[in-house]
């Protein structure tokens, strides 16, 4: 093996890491209220993303299916993955950390870099600075949070998650200068590139003091770009430099009703002028809020959230409208609040620059008209009095109406609509589909000559043709036309039902989708 060649890469910045290990996890327990001791695991497209302590030590990993981690994990609580959930969770910790330590980078929710020569001199060195770190986070009531001090983010982040029988600190400084030495016993996997690290095991190099001890121009010629940075961070060289974040500007609205209230309308009344103020600081920086996050807390120690959606953007009376929906259209009972409103807060969830929202030289366009005359009616209606059609998945025809409160997103979000789309669905009805689809099914009577019974056998034979029908209004006619049997079994292994399909047209030249079951005939449909 050739000696190393000298790297004229610039010397790693001194790096202070905070690492909160299980962040998606224990940021999904705090927003459902789950116990931190019970067994939970967030999914990401099908897969476990992340899992607490608990379901680890019941054998549940990351990257499992969720079949086979609840095989291994039968208590399993699965959720799915929000990262909109982890950054905003991560937010408050990042702000109680920028009071104390200026510049601070977000690697990702649970993972923050910083500098270390400025907190180390204010604080009178690096454990002190790291200590002070700590004491912020425990104060704020994060669990397990460990800190790591090296040379470069990459050897800073290995300290921190390092983990052995000799390393119970939550503090882990690697002296200046160590890096590579710190570095050299952990495998090529830390890495984190399976193209790479796969390669690198085929040909013996298991370690990152293997892969440090080859030449840097050999790497690159191997390896190319992407090797030579692994091979710098190896080496303990890591190129990374940390980029401080600007802090956000606050544009939530806060109100605390002392004593309590415990009336809606007080609520709403009491919080107008809250709203006008966060609608013109939004304004102030040229911005609108399309999606914004109400937070509700009571006096007995609850605390409820939620996110609206608007089709356009919030005015102040839009803002008002969704915390009397929350308080009022919900019910307080559904929400799980018990007691008086002791503290209401709105934050923007999603903001865009107003300029993509002016109105036209002309004036709005009919869509905006639209919106507006929409949004105006479902403020005085309720959310749930102005919905929406979505067309989902499914084998019946109401199984594919999906209505959704005016500008909300259907269950799930239209990411999952798309994908019931797609589904094969065998079994449901083909194109064209019918125009109108009846909320309820209604009654019909179809009969054979004579007024005899029509029934289907289980080879899917009619006992008889039809030639008369009677529809929902009992107005009764002639068959002219009819197509079927189409038998539908759904659910047979849960006792499903069974069901068959027909087509028909009545003697005024009106189309039907009809269903024969136990019970008879149904209409489902008319084709206009």
């Amino acid at each position: 093996m050739t000696t190393a060649s000298v790297s004229s890469s610039p010397l790693p910045v001194r790096t202070l890491l905070l690492w909160c290990p299980d962040w998606p996890t224990n940021a999904a327990a705090v927003e459902h209220s789950i116990s931190s001791e019970a067994p939970l695991a967030v999914i990401d497209r099908g897969e476990v993303f992340a899992c607490s302590p608990s379901a680890r030590r019941d054998g549940v990993r990351r990257g499992l299916r969720v079949r086979e981690a609840q095989s291994r994990c039968p208590d399993l609580i699965a959720l799915p993955y929000d990262p909109v959930l982890d950054h905003r969770a991560f937010e408050p910790v990042i702000a109680a950390v920028e009071q104390i330590v200026p510049g601070v980078q977000l690697s990702r929710p649970g993972t923050c870099v910083m500098r270390a020569r400025g907190p180390s001199r204010y604080y009178g060195g690096e454990r002190p600075a790291a200590q002070a770190l700590y004491d912020t986070l425990a104060a704020l009531g994060v669990p397990g949070a460990r800190l790591g001090i090296a040379d470069g983010p990459f050897a800073a982040e290995q300290a921190a998650k390092l983990r052995s029988p000799t390393v119970t600190d939550a503090v882990r400084i690697v002296p200046v200068g160590s890096s590579p030495e710190f570095l050299s016993g952990f495998g090529v996997d830390i890495l984190d590139r399976p193209g790479l690290t796969g390669l690198l095991r085929r040909l013996g190099i298991r370690t990152l003091g293997d892969f440090a001890a080859l030449d840097e121009m050999q790497v690159r010629d191997r390896f190319g770009p992407d090797g030579v940075l692994a091979y710098r961070l190896a080496s303990g060289s890591d190129p990374g430099d940390i980029d401080a974040r600007t802090p956000p500007a606050d544009h939530s609205s806060v109100v605390e009703f002392e004593p309590p209230l415990d009336r809606v309308d007080q609520v709403a009344f009491a919080f107008r002028t809250a709203a006008e103020e966060f609608v013109a600081r939004l304004q102030a920086s040229a911005l609108v809020a399309t999606a914004i996050r109400i937070e509700v807390s009571t006096d007995g120690g609850d605390s409820r959230s939620r996110t609206w959606l608007h089709p356009r953007w919030f005015t102040a009376g839009d803002v008002l409208d969704r915390v009397r929906w929350q308080l009022q259209g919900t019910g307080l009972v559904e929400s799980g609040l018990s007691s008086a409103i002791s503290r209401l807060r709105v934050e923007p969830e999603s903001v865009d620059p107003a300029g993509n929202h002016e109105n036209g030289l002309y004036g709005g366009a009919t869509d905006e008209r639209i919106h507006s005359g929409l949004s105006r009616v479902q403020g005085m209606v309720g959310h749930a009095g102005v919905l929406t059609a979505r067309i989902a998945g499914g084998r019946q025809p109401t199984d594919r109406r999906v209505l959704v409160p005016w500008g909300d997103l259907p269950p799930g979000g239209e990411a999952s609509v798309r994908a019931a789309q797609a589904l094969p669905w065998p079994g449901r009805l083909p194109g064209p589909p019918p125009a109108t689809v009846f909320s309820e099914r209604q009654r019909v009577l179809v009969q054979a000559a004579g007024g005899g019974e029509i029934a289907v056998d289980d080879r899917g034979e009619l006992s008889a043709v039809p030639v008369q029908f009677t529809g929902p209004g009992r107005v009764s006619g002639p068959v002219s036309a009819w197509a079927g049997p189409w038998p539908v079994t759904e659910r047979w292994w849960d006792g499903g039902r069974r069901l068959n399909r027909f087509q028909l047209v009545d003697g005024s030249g009106g189309a039907w989708l009809l269903v024969l079951d136990e019970s008879g005939w149904w209409a489902e449909a008319r084709y206009d």
